[in-house]
């Protein structure tokens, strides 16, 4: 689940606070209201990678766990995120309006030195400055892209020393979470989201850290991409994502939404993707996650989970995750100003009663404060 769980009230009152918009209530003055993402839908690829403007809160998420030509494991994570701030008939009509708000985030674990770079954005569309197009994947802010291409993906993005440029190669079709794609995250209706990703990618390309050279890099990919409208409940606090690749072929997504009073929300839930690119939906009562440790960040204070055993019974699956590094905590500032945990994460265990390793990404909300959100 890739929400970006800023508070949509502050980000409001800062383009207030900045003279970016006039309207702080999405669809005030005008009949048309954000779509819920409540009931099947029919999807259709590759255009349903491009934008859904009809729905509040989109993003495109891109990370990856990549090695350079001398072993060194690297992680990185480029993402992007569509806020809507007023529906299309309460924007007037000219450049500088505000019917969106785009966030983006780049990051780069480096396994050799141990370090974790990260950097971020924020715009309103235009002109030109960021935006998504429909019927196709091609979203910007500025100079960081993520552009579909003949047979693949290409990824650009530089700020404060960090660069990287990849084309992701999908070697499977797109997943659809949840049920045939609606993603649900809680009881009341239009709490869902819909879901897509592409867990497989081949990738190649350069990354580039602070005071270091472009380094050629090849590995695997993940590329998730969700839209909807509504929040997340009072009594949800943060969640815990996996999106894992393991060396047998497979992958695992698994998303646990905590609670406040500690619980686990029953609709969480998962997706094992098999070898061949068929899927199987995973329920919580077919996966069982502990974590093994903690993390305490110097910055914010918070206490994060730092390793996890997995089990999957129905799969005959039992691993164990950990960090590539410790601090992979993004304390960001830009309109939301939340800080969370996303990082580059590697395995090992069994599958089917054969040892498999492998690699991935986690992402930890709500650790370091409420999320009030906008999802």
């Amino acid at each position: 689940m890739k929400t970006f769980p800023g508070t949509f009230a502050r980000i409001l009152l800062i383009l207030a606070l900045s003279g970016l918009t006039a309207d702080p209530s999405p669809a005030s003055g005008g009949s048309e209201t954000w779509l819920p993402a409540a009931d099947s839908r029919s999807w259709s690829f590759p255009a349903d990678h491009g934008s859904h403007p009809r729905f509040q809160t989109e993003w495109w998420y891109f990370t990856g766990n990549l090695t350079d030509a001398g072993g060194r494991d690297l992680g990185y994570q480029l993402t992007f995120f569509r806020t809507g701030l007023a529906t299309e008939s309460a924007v007037p009509q000219n450049p500088w309006s505000v019917r969106d708000l785009y966030l983006a985030h780049l990051a780069v674990s480096d396994g050799g030195s141990g370090r974790f770079y990260w950097t971020e954005r924020v715009s309103r569309t235009g002109p030109g400055l960021a935006g998504a197009r429909e019927g196709r994947l091609e979203v910007w802010l500025r100079d960081w892209t993520a552009v579909q291409s003949v047979g693949g993906i290409v990824l650009e993005a530089r700020a404060d020393g960090v660069e990287l440029h990849l084309t992701l190669t999908p070697r499977k079709p797109p997943v659809l979470h949840g049920l045939d794609g609606l993603s649900v995250k809680g009881s009341r209706r239009g709490q869902a989201s819909y879901y897509a990703s592409i867990t497989d990618l081949l990738t190649e390309g350069t990354i580039r850290v602070p005071d270091g050279e472009r380094s050629p890099v090849s590995g695997l990919s993940w590329f998730d991409h969700e839209f909807g409208s509504n929040h997340l409940a009072g009594d949800q606090e943060g969640w815990d994502w996996f999106g894992l690749h393991l060396s047998d072929g497979t992958e695992i997504m698994i998303y646990l939404i905590r609670r406040t009073d500690g619980s686990i929300e029953p609709a969480s839930s998962g997706t094992y993707i098999y070898a061949d690119g068929s899927s199987e939906h995973l329920s919580m009562n077919d996966v069982d996650v502990t974590a093994t440790g903690t993390w305490k960040s110097p910055q914010s204070g918070a206490r994060y989970p730092s390793g996890w055993d997995i089990r999957i019974p129905r799969a005959d699956l039992g691993i164990h995750v950990s960090p590539l590094i410790q601090d992979q905590e993004l304390a960001t500032k830009a309109a939301a100003g939340i800080t969370y945990w996303e990082g580059a994460v590697r395995l090992e265990g069994s599958s089917g009663g054969k040892a498999v390793n492998g690699a991935g990404y986690v992402e930890l909300t709500g650790y370091a404060g409420g999320l009030g959100g906008i999802f």
